[in-house]
């Protein structure tokens, strides 16, 4: 048991941080559990709406696998900025739990941004940022800067746009290479629609081009003189899925 009549509202919260960020999970919750009950008007109402207590108990509920605890929390105290990284990885991996517990297997990435769409994060932890195709639009504007740029990045100007995003190079990577099979597509379009002779005639609008080591990307160009589908293929878009929360 913790002297807790001795500890100020502050020195409760530096108690919890501390324990958060050593990870021990059960420390934190025996702590929790000995703080004084949070009845209207008493001292332990405010240690419990301390925001580090308050973040504290959204970390134990989810850790506990106690989710609907979890929601409660985090949709009843409107968090600061610097707490919405956290709780957002909390909501979205709670929901993506629940999913997978019903479901009986993991989630795909086009699942898990379904259930982002279903679950929308709550104001209380957003950060006033829409959140498109799993990236902010901050960062999506960063990326198609850099796309302007440069289409096909090198591995290290990918580690470089990583770091500026906060995304992994994989994610970058997979975001270059959609984009460009998106270009390609529309492209292809464009030209069949100015030039409908092309339909007529059977041959493809735009053959793909080829990356930086001569390799097509998705090339579908045939010599064969047989007749072949000319219409504009949609690219096989992947959905990147968020970092993942490390417990």
């Amino acid at each position: 048991m913790f002297p807790l009549p001795m500890f100020t509202a502050d020195q409760v919260a530096r108690v919890c941080e501390n324990l958060e960020e050593t990870g021990d999970m059960e420390r934190l919750g025996r702590f929790l559990w000995s703080l004084p009950a949070a009845a209207p008007g008493s001292a332990g109402e405010v240690l419990h709406r301390h925001e580090s207590v308050m973040r504290a108990r959204a970390l134990v509920a989810f850790h506990g696998g106690d989710f609907e605890a979890l929601y409660r929390i985090l949709q009843s105290h409107r968090f600061t900025r610097e707490s919405h990284a956290k709780l957002q990885d909390l909501w979205l991996h709670a929901h993506y739990r629940e999913a997978e517990r019903m479901r009986g297997r993991p989630l795909g990435p086009v699942e898990k941004y379904r259930i982002r769409k279903k679950f929308p994060l709550p104001r209380t932890i957003w950060d006033g940022e829409q959140k498109t195709h799993c990236f902010k639009e901050r960062t999506r504007s960063l990326l198609r800067e850099w796309y302007l740029q440069d289409p096909y990045p090198n591995p290290s100007r990918k580690r470089h746009l990583a770091q500026a995003t906060g995304l992994t190079p994989t994610q970058v990577g997979n975001w270059f290479k959609n984009r460009r099979q998106r270009d390609r597509a529309a492209s292809a379009k464009n030209r069949l629609q100015q030039d409908p002779a092309l339909l007529r005639s059977g041959r493809s609008p735009e053959c793909p081009s080829t990356d930086h080591n001569g390799s097509p990307e998705n090339s579908d160009c045939s010599l064969g003189s047989g007749p072949r589908d000319t219409r504009a293929s949609t690219p096989d878009i992947s959905v990147s899925s968020d970092s993942e929360f490390e417990p």
